[in-house]
């Protein structure tokens, strides 16, 4: 019996898996990151799918998420899943770019890209992340995510930048945003990356309009400038995404690829269907 958990900034996503040829229980609960969160928190915040887990038998918990930046991140999982999941032979924690490259690439090589909430990439060698070009995280990179593009809107929202008819539209839809209101939210609300994702969603719906396409080509771009094109393999492996980002906006973000000469491969909006074929073929192999 297998539970995967598969964990970004915004939510959490739980399999359990009993067998290859029953179906899978689904459940889902809010984000968990070690890097921001202390070990109460993330207690906290899960202890409703927890409650609904606790009956069923567990062998095997694979867990992939983000904040699993070093040994003692991944330590603060494993005592925290190990005091629920006592029975457990086997609890494996990893970062949510194993889960990616796990998750698009199985046994091959390729490049792994993360496009959610925030951004992330490496080379998968069929077995490893063997080369990373390190992510700065939301105030410093996450190019082409969530986070940057909510950042990106509402930078030119109090710059003064928007067209004017975008900007009825989005003064409509949120209202007429305060300079300090913004400032608050930015550096003293918690997780500050998904307040600035949530404004995403008016890019995707206004994605038509010439200023929001631009705004979104930008990102991307950014992304493969500062990430993707520094690679060694980049030229000759496939290039694939994952996440709410990279699904969504997939038309944008093939033609920015594209542009730059690149091959896409598998794009997918999370982690967790490859995930299990993975897992499945490990654990129950044909």
């Amino acid at each position: 019996m297998i539970l995967l958990i598969e964990s970004g900034s915004s939510k959490t996503e739980w399999r359990y898996i009993s067998s290859p040829n029953e179906a899978y229980q689904s459940f889902h609960s809010l984000g968990i990151n070690p890097y921001y969160q202390t070990p109460e928190e993330i207690e906290a915040s899960q202890k409703e799918v927890l409650s609904q887990l606790n009956s069923l038998p567990v062998e095997e918990i694979y867990y992939y998420g983000t904040g699993i930046t070093d040994e003692s991140k991944k330590g603060i999982i494993q005592h925290w899943l190990r005091s629920y999941f006592e029975g457990a032979k086997i609890i494996q924690v990893e970062n949510d770019l194993i889960a990616a490259a796990r998750s698009l690439c199985g046994d091959d090589t390729g490049i792994a890209c993360i496009l959610g909430t925030g951004s992330n990439s490496g080379f998968f060698n069929g077995n490893a992340i063997t080369e990373q070009i390190p992510p700065l995280g939301f105030w410093l990179g996450d190019e082409g995510s969530g986070g940057h593009l909510g950042k990106l809107l509402v930078l030119s929202y109090l710059h003064q930048e928007m067209p004017q008819d975008i900007r009825e539209l989005f003064i409509k839809r949120f209202g007429a945003l305060n300079r300090l209101d913004v400032l608050s939210k930015a550096y003293q609300g918690e997780f500050p990356n998904r307040w600035f994702a949530s404004f995403s969603k008016f890019l995707f719906d206004h994605r038509k309009h010439p200023f929001c396409y631009q705004l979104i080509e930008h990102s991307f771009q950014e992304f493969i400038r500062l990430y993707v094109s520094k690679y060694a393999e980049s030229t000759t492996q496939k290039i694939h995404f994952t996440g709410s980002v990279a699904f969504y906006y997939s038309d944008i973000l093939k033609q920015v690829m594209r542009k730059n000469r690149y091959h896409i491969g598998n794009i997918s909006e999370a982690p967790m269907a490859g995930l299990t074929w993975y897992h499945k073929s490990k654990k129950w192999p044909e």
